[in-house]
This record gives structure tokens, sequence and C-alpha cells, in this order.
């Protein structure tokens, strides 16, 4: 009975199927949300082609300058991929490493004595001195390990705020910050925080948590707030600096949402010229995604698919500004999606240079 042969092995290997599909293990608890509805790209953020056709600079065989700095000494300051902070021109010219952490810097600032202070996903909070000395200002709050530091910005006063985007998923543990940013954001257990290091007393404190997937930090002029990307909820948050162990998922005063809903993943802040703060959207809102927030299950089910099925949203270029009460001033996008994952802007008096998670060089246009 070769028919029944077959039929029979058929039912045996699809029952194989839903059982994996159903109960292999995953790393993620999901915890059910309420996605709000996609605004589209209209309004302040109608469809445009301001950021196509940026001018490259050659970063060589490096990759991801997530973060871009123009410092004190005139310099060009961009962390990527490997690990190196490379140094530069303006223009791109007399390339160098300046520094490799061993790790992946995401974010950086210099403090008045001109270190180097650095997020890095994998080491921690890093001062890097101008002579290249590498020190670890913390790794931890308390006993709890700093898992996913990622965005960084020195106050006036000399305390340095950091995001610790992920207490659940560090880089180190699961194959690098995009694998352990996608894992956070699908469990969306919203375990994310921003840090306070003081370097008087070297203590660090928890400012505010409860956040999904906490991104780039930026303060405001006067010194007394910060604006925080909350990545995995599509937002942007106002916080009190000097909030102790807030918990935005309840409501406080010290704490609001100045962004909401945006039709995108928000990533870094970066202040710019004439009080303007950029953001940018390093990733597009996916349907599928939002369609299963309130379904744990289907996004369980979803890493036991391969990768190549992930429901990963499309390149979509597009990084904007606001104000600090909220208002956008500027939105620029490139629809093509040419460079990818554009994580936000640093603006300097004749230049936008756009930072990429993963581009092969530093894009550049002209104001």
């Amino acid at each position: 009975m070769p028919i029944k042969k077959a039929a029979f092995t058929l039912v045996i290997i699809l029952a194989m199927l839903a059982a994996y599909l159903s109960f292999w293990p995953v790393p993620v608890e999901p915890v059910s949300w309420a996605a709000p509805p996609a605004p589209g790209y209209a309004g302040p953020h109608a469809v445009n082609n301001r950021l196509a056709g940026l001018q490259m600079i050659s970063l060589g065989s490096e990759e991801g300058p997530e973060h871009i700095v123009v410092a004190k000494d005139g310099k060009l300051y961009a962390t990527v991929v490997s690990g190196n902070i490379l140094r530069m021109n303006p223009d791109g010219g007399a390339q160098e490493v300046f520094a490799n952490t061993g790790g992946r810097v995401l974010g950086f600032d210099f403090d008045v004595a001109g270190n180097l202070i650095a997020a890095d996903a994998v080491k921690g909070l890093l001062s890097i001195s101008p002579d290249k000395k590498i020190t670890v200002l913390a790794d931890k709050v308390g006993d709890d390990p700093i898992r996913y530091a990622d965005a960084v910005v020195v106050a006036g006063n000399g305390k340095i705020y950091l995001s610790d985007a992920s207490t659940r998923f560090a880089p180190a543990l699961w194959g690098g910050t995009f694998e352990a940013s996608v894992l956070d954001i699908l469990e969306q257990s919203s375990t994310g925080r921003i840090l306070e290091y003081d370097p008087a007393t070297r203590g660090t404190r928890v400012v505010a948590k409860g956040l999904s997937f906490a991104n780039g930090v930026a303060l405001s002029q006067d010194g007394k707030a910060l604006f925080v990307a909350e990545t995995g909820k599509y937002r942007v948050w106002k916080i009190a600096a000097d909030a102790s162990n807030l918990d935005v998922a309840q409501a406080n005063p010290q704490a609001s949402v100045l962004l909401d809903n945006l039709p995108g993943y928000p990533d870094n802040l970066m202040r710019g010229l004439d009080g303007k703060i950029w953001l940018g959207l390093a990733k597009p809102r996916n349907p599928a995604i939002d369609n299963m927030a309130g379904k744990p299950f289907l996004r369980k089910l979803t890493l036991r698919l391969p990768r190549t099925m992930w429901p990963i949203p499309k390149s979509y270029g597009h990084v904007m500004a606001f104000t600090e009460d909220g208002k956008i001033v500027a939105d620029l996008q490139d629809p093509a999606g040419a460079y990818p994952e554009t994580t936000a802007v640093t603006e300097t008096a004749d230049k936008l240079y756009v930072q990429s998670l993963h581009a092969k060089g530093l894009g550049w246009r002209a104001k």
C-alpha cells in the first residue's frame, strides 16, 4: 500500500513540524501589548526624497558608522562594527584608528577633559583618554551588569547619562547588537533603562526603567531633562534627569511622552544647531510585527522560522529633527533605502553626516 504509507509518512512529518513550531524552545517570553495603528508617511512625515543621493566617504573595509561626532579638535570621530573608533578630517581625509575597545561602541561623547566617553554594548561605560588609554567607568549597577550600553551623553556638571537598552539580551551572548535588539523588541518585556554615572563618586544609579529597548539619549539645553528614544514602542520620552528609579509604566510628572506613534523605529538622538535634536528612524514600521503585538504565541513561532522568514522591516532612509517642545522642524527621507539603517544625523555648519548601523561608508549631504 504505497499510497497509504506515503500518506502516513506525510502525517508524521506534518505532526513533527507542528510540534516544532509550537514547542521548540526560544529565548523570548513575549509580552502582549497594544501597538498603536501606524500613522504612515503623512503630515510632517509626508514622503520625500530629501535624503536620497547622499555623497559618500569611503571607510575602506570598515562598516557601520553608528555614531559620529565632530570634536573640539576639529576631527570627525566615528564608531564602526569592528570595534574601532575612527578619527579623520571632516572631509574623510587622514583616516586613522583612534582606539579599539574590543567591543562595539554604539554611542559616545566627550567630557571637559577631552576624554571620549563611550557606551560599548559589550564592555559597558568606558573612558578613552586623549593618549588612547581605555578605562572601564562602569559595567554594573550594584551587582547587576550593564548588558547593553547603547547611547551616552555628558552633562555640563560632569555627570554621565547612558541607556542600557535591554537587561534581558546582551549582544555578547546573543550574536551581536542587531540580533539582541530583535529579540528584545519581539519580547516587549520593557527592561531597558537609563543610568547615571557620577565621576565624583564613581557611583551608578538608575534614573528610569521600564523602556522597550532604551536607545538614543540627549540632554535638554538647561541640563534638567533627558530625551530618550524608546525604539520598541515607536516613541520619544522626556524624563527629568534627577529622577530616581522611575518606572515609565507608572504615571509620573517626571516623565512624559514627547513624540508618540512614530512611523519607524527611533534610534539615536543628537543635538543639532539652533536648538534642534536629530532623530534617526533605523527601520520603518512593519504591519506584520504590529499585528502580532497582542499575539505572544505568534512572536515565539516567528523565532522558530528560518531567519530569512523573520518579518524584518525593509530599508527606508529617514531622519528628522524636532525642538524640545516636540515640534518637528525637519524631515528627510529616502524611500529606496539606499543608505541602510539611518540611525541619526550629526549636524555641522555646512554638512549633515548620516549615521548608520551597517552602511559601508559615511554618508553626507550639504546643507
